[in-house]
């Protein structure tokens, strides 16, 4: 029990000084909020990244491509190919019977953004494509026609490029292409998209068959009747999988890339928040010299002002990591932003600081505050009372 009171006096003590060592303090708050904002604000974006892609696509739904592809705009199907992959089994049927099965032609699209000129991905969907997609909505005037050059763009697509409101007119492939609409996705990729006309997008683009083919599956999660079928006919090579796997592997390797840059910055960053916590705590121990070696004189054990020292640096860290965490939500959070995506197309999406990332901050935080205040603890215990009393 004596020990322990010993920890709380002296600790609170050094607590209530903390204020009078402030200017010295702030330099491992800000150090370490530096660490933990820079930190959380790359992964928000990867994480923003692989949430939009997660969005667009759950297990009752399947892609159908191209054996050996591995984005839409690699794969082809034939009109055939996609007639015979609606007849097979392990398809869901809509209301009126027919099978939900979306033929769909990806293209890209050169479009002005910002005074240059960038990648759209462009869809040509038959009707189909909104019974599979009830996510998908208008919010802003109405559904393209069959027949003339009409398009409908995702919400993202629209606040990332140049002149796409309802009614502006853009030219591509030769010829002008008409906004008629502007539609939501649930916050999913295709809210990056422009959608036409499967048959006018193929006539533009001088296509005849799809890009790919998208059905609500039978049995969530379960393509393996669907599979045996396409396995079973020789006129088809193509191979099934889940949209949740397919996007899954889309956002795979650029949020790995962003998590390696973040925590390469950020390891740079905290070796040398590391050393200004090291450099505070051994000022702070210079300056309370002669009290650390009075407590000692009167009683006090090393082990009490080891855990003084440590837990100054620890709740010094923890403020760093707690500003650092709110100001990556403040600016970031929501922050909308556009990156090429699977297919060298415009990929629209938010940052997102969810709460698991914050509390990632807080323990990089609490770790280096730990080892920022560890061997100045240690040295502080250590000091020799006559050598501190003498050097005060």
């Amino acid at each position: 029990m004596a020990l322990i009171k010993q920890i709380v006096e002296i600790t609170t003590m050094n607590l209530r000084n903390v204020p009078q060592r402030w200017g010295t303090s702030m330099v491992i708050v800000v150090g370490i909020a530096g660490v933990v904002g820079v930190l959380v604000s790359i992964l928000a974006m990867g994480e923003g990244f692989r949430a939009t892609l997660a969005g667009t696509g759950g297990e009752d739904r399947a892609i159908v491509l191209r054996e050996g592809a591995t984005t839409e705009l690699t794969s082809g199907l034939s009109r055939e190919a996609a007639d015979l992959v609606a007849a097979a089994p392990g398809i869901a049927r809509g209301a009126d019977g027919r099978p939900l099965a979306s033929p769909e032609l990806g293209v890209v699209a050169d479009l002005a953004k910002g005074g240059t000129v960038a990648n759209a991905s462009m869809r040509g969907v038959t009707p189909a494509a909104f019974a599979v997609r009830p996510e998908v909505r208008i919010v802003e005037g109405r559904m393209f026609e069959s027949g003339p050059r009409e398009l409908i763009v995702g919400r993202g697509a629209a606040a990332q490029f140049d002149d796409l409101g309802v009614g502006r007119r853009i030219a591509f492939r030769d010829s002008d292409w008409t906004v008629v609409g502007v539609f939501e996705a649930g916050g999913g990729a295709h809210e990056s998209e422009l959608w036409g006309d499967a048959d006018t997008v193929q006539s533009a683009f001088r296509r005849n068959g799809y890009s790919s083919m998208t059905v609500v599956l039978e049995t969530p999660g379960d393509t393996g009747p669907l599979t045996e079928a396409i396995a079973a006919d020789p006129r088809l090579t193509l191979k099934v999988e889940t949209l949740a796997d397919f996007y899954r592997k889309q956002s795979q390797a650029l949020t790995t890339l962003i998590n390696v840059v973040g925590y390469f910055v950020a390891i740079i960053m905290a070796i040398g928040a590391v050393f200004g916590a090291l450099n505070t705590m051994y000022a702070a121990i210079g300056t309370r010299q002669r009290e650390i070696a009075t407590l000692r004189a009167i009683g006090f054990g090393g082990l009490p002002v080891v855990v003084s020292v440590m837990v100054e640096a620890i709740a010094l860290a923890l403020l760093g990591g707690v500003l650092g965490g709110l100001a990556a939500w403040a600016i970031f959070n929501g922050y909308t932003v556009s990156t090429l995506g699977a297919g060298f197309s415009q990929v629209a999406f938010d940052f997102r600081v969810t709460g698991s990332l914050l509390a990632h901050g807080l323990l990089w935080a609490l770790l280096i505050g730990l080892v920022g205040g560890l061997v100045p603890a240690l040295r502080a215990a250590r000091l020799p009372v006559t050598t501190a009393l003498r050097t005060s």
